[in-house]
């Protein structure tokens, strides 16, 4: 798994005040396949697979026991047949697989309120304050297993790999350590964990697969390497995320685990008569919908700042894509360009029974004019004030001053028109 570090982490003076500089990760390798597995538990321990939702030819997660016998994920289905004639081939279902990842983050929830996930599987567990709850590091880590095992719904997760360190990226490393029911402790002092650290495969860096082929070739194959190379040297080679890699790599970044309030969502469908599998079609609905999400009460004053697309296919399997937007916006071109985007790039794999929009964040904002709906009613219930409120500190931040007042009446039978009104600061 590799992945771009990332320079759009909130700025200290900006984060949520649920941080938590001890994390435990959680990690569940091909998390399709695990989720089938919930669903059939007779697949465990036989060769499945899991198809790609992009490309229904080949394979994306393998099994285990399929690896043991030659299947490879990037495989199309006709090679690994013809390796393992027992395959089991299943469709994905990104639709499932996102509604199981959601009941697995309100399970962890219980244990502690400080979560944030990464990817479907992979997901960081706050736990500063449960040594005084469950004692050492250990008891937490059971706790969290037990959670896992007696889920809401009554079906435990397999392959969960536990992870337990100070910093998310020590965690993350920690966890790729781990085996099933074995996890992985680091000791918190810098010097042991920096000795932990420095023995683990540089591939545990979240950098692009670039710099991990130019790593390679230059010989660096320990965090540990890394860490011993100058800073400056490394900083000339690959720039800002070289440097970001130095830095965790010799334990000198201590990365915290950011929790949120998870959003209440907008959530707007529509059912099709007959299954729809034009792309113009599918445009027109989703455009729709997104505009119907828009003029819900609950969004008035608020950007939208990511949105699902969900499909259910004829044949049962489904269909889904995310955006995320750098720029918050409430316009309706600019939510649905990046979907059509995706629709365009990877279209769904069958025609469409059941499509719906689900905007997922929102950030405070008056980009747009919609603080001033007409809908007075709704927009109160929006918290209009609220929104307002944030705006004239915006403006008075960004200006210095305020720049809206309210018009009152001072004299309003004076003859001179200058002396009837008079303007004041405006302060919801």
């Amino acid at each position: 798994m590799t992945a771009s570090i990332s320079a759009d982490r909130p700025a200290p003076g900006s984060r949520s005040s649920l941080t938590s500089e001890t994390a435990v990760c959680l990690w569940i390798p091909a998390f399709p396949l695990r989720a089938r597995e919930r669903r059939r538990p007779e697949l465990i321990g036989r060769p499945a697979a899991v198809l790609s939702p992009t490309d229904a030819r080949r394979l994306a997660h393998v099994s285990s026991c399929a690896h043991r016998q030659g299947v490879r994920p990037g495989m199309t289905v006709s090679q690994a047949v013809g390796l393992c004639a027992a395959l089991v081939v299943l469709a994905a279902d990104p639709v499932d697989d996102d509604e199981q990842f959601s009941r697995l983050l309100a399970d962890l929830g219980i244990v502690s309120p400080v979560i944030e996930p990464v990817e479907p599987g992979h997901v960081y567990v706050g736990v500063d304050g449960l040594d005084r709850l469950h004692g050492s590091p250990r008891a937490q880590l059971d706790v969290i297993r037990q959670t896992l095992e007696r889920t809401a719904d009554g079906r435990p997760w397999h392959g969960v790999r536990l992870g337990w360190a100070r910093g998310r990226f020590a965690a993350w490393v920690a966890a790729r350590r781990a085996r099933p029911g074995r996890p992985c402790v680091v000791d918190p002092t810098p010097a042991r964990q920096a000795a932990f650290l420095a023995a683990q495969p540089v591939a545990a860096l979240p950098i692009s697969s670039d710099t991990h082929r130019r790593l390679a070739h230059l010989g660096i194959r320990t965090l540990g390497e890394l860490a011993a190379l100058p800073l400056n040297a490394v900083v000339s080679q690959f720039g800002r995320e070289g440097r970001a890699a130095w830095m965790l790599a010799a334990g000198h970044t201590v990365e915290p685990v950011i929790g949120s309030v998870a959003p209440e969502p907008i959530v707007t469908a529509v059912d099709f008569p007959l299954p729809i599998g034009d792309r113009y079609t599918l445009e027109q609905a989703l455009d729709t919908l997104v505009g119907r999400a828009l003029r819900h009460p609950r969004r008035i004053g608020w950007r939208v700042q990511s949105l699902r697309v969900r499909a259910a296919l004829e044949h049962g399997s489904s269909w889904s894509c995310t955006a995320v937007l750098k720029d918050p916006s409430a316009s309706r071109a600019s939510l649905t360009a990046p979907l059509f985007r995706r629709l365009e790039q990877s279209p769904p794999a069958g025609a469409v029974d059941h499509l719906s929009v689900e905007l997922t964040a929102f950030v405070r904002g008056t980009a747009e004019l919609q603080l001033f709906s007409h809908d007075a009613t709704a927009a109160a219930r929006a918290g209009r004030r609220r929104a307002l409120r944030w705006a004239v500190r915006e403006i008075r931040t960004r200006l210095r001053r305020s720049l809206l007042h309210h018009v009152i009446e001072v004299h309003p039978w004076s003859r001179i028109p200058e002396r009837r009104y008079a303007l004041i600061d405006y302060d919801p």
